[in-house]
């Protein structure tokens, strides 16, 4: 498994920008109005990430012992959740770009775009929350091959 490429995250941000811009843009009138705190859960996952990498960076850097699959399964869930913050940032982007053109019109975008506002700060905390875990898994000798071959290159 390779660690996040910008590109990836990119992607998935763009991907989440179409399809909500379209949503909003052409179905707002038959969607459901956004729960205000919809978008903290992303903020709780990134916490949660930040506590996890606390944890191993700091067992890493003690030299003791990390098991390899609990390290693997935190690559993963780093991974999985940088994706879906940058999915989710293009997405409540997109809410954004579609609503705020209607805040004066129709009063359920004044509410929507708040929700929206906090589902954007949300999503874009959990991505750098999720790379940095996934930057804390990396072993030490990895780091230091890294550093060799970015000062050699």
């Amino acid at each position: 498994m390779h660690f996040t490429r910008p590109r990836e995250l990119v992607t998935a941000g763009l991907i989440g920008l179409v399809l909500a811009y379209l949503a909003f843009e052409f179905a707002y009138g038959s969607l459901p109005e956004l729960p205000r705190l919809a978008g903290v859960t992303l903020l709780v996952i990134a916490v949660i990430e930040l506590v996890l990498a606390l944890s191993i960076r700091s067992r890493i850097k003690a030299g003791r012992l990390v098991g390899a699959i609990a390290v693997a399964r935190a690559v993963a869930l780093a991974k999985a959740s940088s994706l879906l913050g940058a999915l989710f940032f293009g997405a409540w982007l997109g809410a954004l770009v579609a609503l705020l053109p209607r805040v004066n019109e129709v009063s359920a975008a004044a509410g929507d775009s708040r929700s929206a506002i906090i589902g954007l700060i949300s999503a874009a905390l959990l991505v750098p929350a999720a790379l940095w875990l996934e930057h804390c898994c990396r072993t030490p000798e990895r780091r230091d091959q890294d550093r060799d071959n970015h000062s050699t290159g």
